[in-house]
């Protein structure tokens, strides 16, 4: 379980957060945690093999292909996914494993603790990151949309 001080001092230290998983669609929970952060100063590092840039930034198909240094490797994947995940974070020097809500793999957990990641389950990056910093800007869920039509 991680603690408040774990959460703040793994948000503060760490600014390159690549996102596995992340969805180029503006409705899904990935695309607004990702924008949020980014425009909070963090820069993204999209990480799925559908798509060639999300946000503005390039996308890579998995995390050993990203040729810059990650800080934080952030997952909305099923749990079941998470082991080579965790195996690829730690291959590629990253300094902690967070898993989103509801994301959970004691398994991946362990193999990244052992190799020194900090590592965070069934957290959001965003709702985290607003709580403890107070992050100006959107608290919830904002997409700039008003709208009663569902997404396409």
């Amino acid at each position: 379980m991680s603690t408040i001080a774990q959460l703040r001092r793994i948000l503060k230290d760490n600014h390159t957060i690549a996102v596995v998983g992340l969805s180029a669609d503006w409705f899904r929970p990935s695309y607004f945690a990702a924008k949020y952060m980014q425009e909070h100063g963090y820069r993204i590092i999209p990480v799925n093999p559908k798509y060639t840039e999300i946000l503005g930034e390039r996308c890579y198909p998995d995390l050993k292909s990203i040729p810059d240094k990650v800080d934080i490797v952030d997952v909305f994947r099923k749990s079941a996914d998470c082991l080579p995940i965790a195996q690829e974070a730690v291959a590629i020097g990253a300094k902690a494993l967070w898993l989103q809500i509801g994301v959970i793999n004691e398994e991946a957990g362990k193999i990244a603790e052992t190799a020194g990641l900090d590592v965070v389950m069934d957290r959001c990056v965003k709702i985290e990151y607003a709580r403890l910093f107070g992050g100006l800007g959107w608290f919830g869920v904002n997409t700039r949309i008003i709208s009663s039509r569902r997404p396409v």
